[in-house]
């Protein structure tokens, strides 16, 4: 069988990407402030959790971990990172822990209502424009009544590196000439604008909008962790800009280093901003009457869970 087209624009078999994705991973829910620290977001105790484009699982291992009683399946485009994921989920003996690939901007091969959560994050790295309103159309044939879906998405972030500020926009650039971009003009990912509504215009109600701001500022606690992961970000992108033509190899490689040396200075600052949007798939008016099924919330779990 063939394998499905990838259009992330990191190659998903090179071990940095693996580790960076790993680490990644633990940033954010930490950053958040948990697995699920949404106020309202409630899981039934024995509730089923899809995880899009779940990369090596974190999120979904550490959720399968917390809800003992839950069922959690995660998905993903690269073979390599969901066997990674597997192997993860028999080492930790989680039973309810489950991965398969699929790629998220395909019909996903589950039944209707199959799901109480759908959770994604930072798909705009690789989601076509297009693909949007068709993925959350999948997510609300997906979900039981009353389900919801949370997504997480972000922009570059705003530091005073002149040197990152020039990659990122080259990013912005490459993403766009691609046709992977929601951006008006190039300049951003172009994202983060567009999510509540494109949640809304799928049927999706009470929609909400929780930011999350990570301070990586030099002397930080969170400096070495997000840094190291735009080191290996940044490096691990080049080829894609290359490809695309907005830059030659040679002049990224000298853009990279002077980034390196401007995001150690002393006095460099960076904010990493972050958006996350559910809402809940419609009751039918009997089921909204209905006492609600005994639930655990998010809130509930330890904030530094990751």
């Amino acid at each position: 069988m063939a394998e499905p087209e990838n259009s992330y624009p990191i190659d998903p078999e090179n071990a940095g990407e693996l580790a960076r994705l790993m680490q990644q991973d633990r940033l954010l829910t930490e950053g958040m402030g948990g697995l699920l620290p949404e106020p309202g977001i409630r899981l039934p105790e024995r509730g089923r959790v899809l995880d899009l484009a779940c990369g090596p699982g974190g999120w979904a291992l550490e959720l399968a971990f917390h809800y003992p009683k839950a069922e959690v399946i995660g998905v993903d485009i690269s073979r390599q990172v969901i066997e990674y994921a597997r192997a993860q989920a028999w080492s930790r003996g989680l039973e309810n822990a489950h991965f398969e690939v699929m790629n998220v901007m395909e019909p996903l091969a589950f039944e209707d209502g199959s799901f109480d959560l759908i959770n994604g994050r930072l798909l705009a790295g690789f989601m076509l424009p297009g693909a949007w309103p068709k993925l959350l159309a999948e997510c609300d044939r997906l979900l039981k009544p009353g389900g919801i879906v949370r997504l997480t998405e972000t922009e570059a972030p705003l530091t005073t590196s002149p040197a990152y500020e020039r990659f990122a926009s080259l990013v912005a650039q490459a993403l766009k000439r691609a046709g992977q971009s929601l951006s008006a003009d190039g300049r951003h990912l172009g994202i983060t604008p567009i999510l509540p509504r494109l949640v809304r215009k799928a049927g999706f109600e009470q929609v909400r909008l929780r930011a999350t701001v990570i301070e990586w500022s030099m002397g930080t606690e969170a400096h070495y962790p997000v840094f190291k992961d735009y080191l290996l970000g940044l490096e691990l992108v080049q080829p894609f800009l290359v490809k695309v033509g907005v830059a030659t190899r040679e002049e990224l490689e000298r853009l990279y280093q002077q980034a390196v040396a401007e995001m150690q200075q002393e006095d460099f600052c960076a904010l990493w901003h972050l958006l996350t949007v559910w809402g809940y798939k419609p009751l039918a008016s009997h089921e909204a009457e209905a006492e609600p099924e005994q639930a655990l919330s998010g809130s509930d779990l330890d904030k530094t869970d990751g």
